[in-house]
This record gives structure tokens, sequence and C-alpha cells, in this order.
């Protein structure tokens, strides 16, 4: 990120509308080991010029190679606007998801994510996102495009999002998980969804997540903030994936998403995610296999409609 002279904490806070009670925007950053790039991110939180008061909530998940240390040095310098949460034991291996320990310490109206190897470079980029959602109640988050670098800064593309997806989509598109949204661009309502068993399971939290916060509205793709950077590493959850394992985190995230719109008795989602699941078993399956996956199809069918007559003769 190029370099440029922080204001002070005061200064910050200078500009804020001193009437809100919390903060307009937590912004919600996860790191593990990013010891070599969460400088960059925390000063892309640090440059955002604002007029209404932000939080910055940072969970290390007990990071071995020094990242805890460079938070402490930037909570030590912006306590008033830098939560620190960082994790003597990691949560991650215990089944924790960051979720549990980051939500209940967001207190903002709006939330905006950006993970600890990834950094903003729009100033304005709260202040666009957040007018746009308090104009248009109709709309639950907004996002825009990033760039992709690799560990040491060098621009490998100017665009991460595919060009069909530089638009804005329905709530049912979102539910239906039809929508790519940046992670690092997230800005969205700070929505209680409450207890989901199955979000726990899941090794693609984010599209479960776009999905279920998409039965509050649609999605906004923004053109006027500047993109974000996306960072491609050997430590990066999702870019140090071959593409075997790739297919098993989707496997994994459609099963669970299944399993949960099954739970709730929604149905058409339930067979949206069956069938993007039975879809990409199949890439890696033998015919043996794709006699199985067959089978389970019918199966499955089968259950469903022996309960409808269950329930038809019963009530």
């Amino acid at each position: 990120m190029p370099s440029v002279e922080l204001r002070t904490e005061e200064q910050i806070i200078s500009t804020w509308d001193r009437s809100h009670s919390v903060p307009m925007v937590s912004i919600r950053c996860q790191t593990f080991n990013h010891a070599d790039y969460i400088d960059d991110a925390i000063r892309g939180f640090l440059i955002q010029e604002t007029s209404f008061p932000f939080e910055i909530v940072i969970h290390d998940d007990a990071s071995t190679d020094g990242t805890s240390a460079i938070i402490k040095e930037y909570s030590d310098r912006y306590p008033r606007i830098i939560k620190p949460i960082c994790q003597k034991e990691n949560q991650w291996s215990r089944g924790l998801r960051p979720m549990h320990f980051m939500d209940p310490v967001c207190k903002g109206k709006y939330v905006a994510m950006c993970e600890g190897d990834d950094y903003w470079t729009d100033p304005n980029k709260l202040t666009t996102q957040v007018e746009f959602l308090e104009e248009n109640p109709d709309y639950v988050i907004s996002g825009h495009d990033a760039f992709i670098i690799d560990e040491s800064g060098n621009r490998i593309s100017d665009s991460k999002l595919p060009k069909a997806h530089k638009r804005d989509f329905s709530s049912q598109e979102l539910i239906e998980g039809k929508a790519w949204i940046l992670t690092m661009s997230w800005v969205y309502r700070n929505i209680d969804l409450g207890e989901i068993p199955e979000r726990n399971m899941v090794i693609n939290g984010d599209y479960f997540f776009t999905s279920l916060i998409g039965h509050y509205g649609k999605s906004k793709y923004h053109t006027d903030v500047a993109p974000a950077a996306y960072r491609q590493h050997e430590g990066g959850i999702w870019s140090a994936l071959e593409p075997s394992e790739e297919l098993e985190a989707m496997l994994n995230t459609f099963f669970w998403m299944y399993r949960y719109y099954k739970r709730i008795d929604e149905r058409h989602c339930a067979d949206i995610y069956w069938a993007a699941y039975l879809k990409r078993l199949s890439r890696r399956a033998s015919p043996i296999t794709l006699q199985k996956i067959v089978f389970l199809s019918i199966r499955e069918k089968i259950g469903r409609l022996i309960t409808a007559l269950k329930n038809y003769f019963i009530n």
C-alpha cells in the first residue's frame, strides 16, 4: 500500500458527528499469521474519511509470526478506535469460527469486512457505501471490485471480479447463490441472523452468509469505489488451495447449506443446493460413484414424498 502519513486518533475522531452513541460502522478484520500484510490492512482502515464514527475490531487467531504485536502497536496508538481480540490458542482448529468472538463486539449499524492480508485503497469507501445503504433501505449489502497482487505487492490483475458479477443482485439471487460479492468489499447491515448450527460446519462461510443475508434485501455493486487489493499468497486460505481442495470446500458448503434449508423447510433453496452438491460431486466421481449419486438423489426425493404423505394423512 502506498505510504501516507496517518492522522492521529484525535484528528480522525474530530471529524465525527458526536450525536452517535454507537459506531455507524464496525470494521471487521480476521487475521492469522499475516505479519507481512496486516500493516497495509490497518492503514487502509485508518485512512477512511467519514463524518460518522467507526470502530476497528481485529480478531487474531493465535498467530505465531508476530501479527499480534503489530496489532498491539496500532491499538496502543488508537485505543478508542481499534478493539483487538487476540487469542492465546487457535480457535479455528477447535471448530470455533471468528464470528463467535467478533459478532458480540461489533456494535455498528453496519459491518465492513476485510481480512488481514487484503486492504482498501479508497479513503471514501465507507462513506460511499454507508450513504447508499442509508438512502436505500431495500438494499442489505454492497460491494465493489478488487485488483489482485502477489505476496510482494506486485499487481497480477486489474480485476478479480468476473464481468457477470459486476452488477446489482436481487434478494432471490443472493439467496440462491447466484451472486459473488468480494468479501473485502462488503458493507452490510448488522443483522442478527441467530444461531445456525450449519454455519459452524461450512468451510466457505462467506457463501453461506451471502445467501442468508439475501433474505433481508438486495445487493449493490459500486463503480464509484476504487478497487481494493486482494492478495494471493501461500498462506492465504483460498489462494493456496489445489483445485481438488477447492472442490472439497464447495462440496462441504453446498451440503450444509442444503441441510440448513431442508431443516427450515425452504424446499426450493434446499433443492438448489442439493443439485449444486450433486453436480460438483459428479466431477470427481467414478462410474460406481455416479450410480451412488443417482441413488442418493432418488432416495432423497422418495423420502420427501413419504414425509408429505404422512403429514397429509396425519393432519
